[in-house]
């Protein structure tokens, strides 16, 4: 599943130091184009990935409390 992102990182990275090794290029351009090129987009799209699996926890947590308040509700009434 990581491993997309993490060879995009790979490219931002090689990126990064060809901007930085350039003769016209700066250090300060190699990060800005490793945080631009890479950081940035791998973030949203694990992000973006990452929203089912995210819903689907928050749909168990709830399903989890419900089934706990109806077991102590059972319980009271006994």
């Amino acid at each position: 599943m990581y491993i997309v992102p993490i060879a995009w990182l790979y490219v931002a990275v090689m990126m990064a130091v060809a901007e930085a090794t350039n003769t016209t290029g700066t250090v300060l351009g190699g990060i800005i184009t490793f945080i631009l090129y890479g950081l940035l987009p791998v973030g949203l799209v694990v992000y973006l990935m990452g929203a089912p699996a995210r819903s689907r926890a928050i749909k168990a947590r709830e399903q989890t409390e419900l089934s706990v308040k109806a077991a102590e509700a059972t319980e009271v009434e006994d």
